[in-house]
């Protein structure tokens, strides 16, 4: 509240990979009158080790749905990038259908998995680039 009231246009998240916290979130934000575009702030999965420490360092939590595909994939990069595509996707895709305006991406390294997720936001209409 405090870097809206002095002129923030929009907020960013966190990262999260449970869509119902951002939109709790986005409900208290509005409840306690902070009437910006709150943007949702996603972490493409680079390994279950990585997620784990990001998510140990901000407070978040790892679905057990990831966690299990993750674990699932275990060592193999290809798989690993593309069940982060997948979930990166499935995130972003239910997060516009539902309102959100917007998203920003933590990408750290991940244009791969990004660009595919991008991609197939393309492909069935819920994101145009520019």
């Amino acid at each position: 509240a405090n870097k809206v009231s002095c002129g923030a246009d929009f907020v960013t998240t966190q990262l999260f990979f449970d869509n119902a916290k951002y939109f709790s979130f986005v409900d208290s934000c509005r409840a306690g009158g902070i009437d910006v575009p709150v943007l949702p702030g996603l972490l493409p999965v680079g390994s279950l080790s990585q997620i784990k420490r990001f998510c140990a360092m901000c407070g978040a939590t790892l679905p057990d749905e990831l966690t299990r595909c993750l674990e699932a994939a275990g060592d193999d990069s290809s798989a690993v990038g593309q069940v982060g595509a997948d979930w990166a996707y499935g995130q972003l895709a239910e997060l516009l259908d539902d309102g959100a305006p917007g998203f920003h991406i933590y990408c750290l390294n991940k244009s791969k998995v990004v660009i595919e997720a991008l991609e197939r936001l393309r492909a069935d209409g819920r994101f145009r680039a520019g």
